[in-house]
């Protein structure tokens, strides 16, 4: 399957954007871990301001990635 019918399957009841708060509850991982995986840019994102948002195609990228 490529990442962009993944896409469409995966993480349906999230926006296409998502916090950190939300990324941790995705992954299942702690706040901690999840602000770790966004600042060392193992998961893309853009921050805008203060807070970092994050594409869902990068969260399914970072999965695909990591299981290859």
């Amino acid at each position: 399957m490529e990442n962009t019918d993944l896409n469409k399957v995966m993480f349906t009841d999230y926006k296409d954007i998502v916090t950190v708060p939300q990324l941790a509850e995705m992954l299942g991982i702690g706040i901690t871990l999840a602000y770790r995986l966004v600042r060392q840019k193992t998961i893309k994102s853009i921050k805008v301001g203060r807070e970092y948002k994050i594409p869902k195609q990068f969260v399914i990228n970072y999965l695909v990635k990591e299981n290859v």
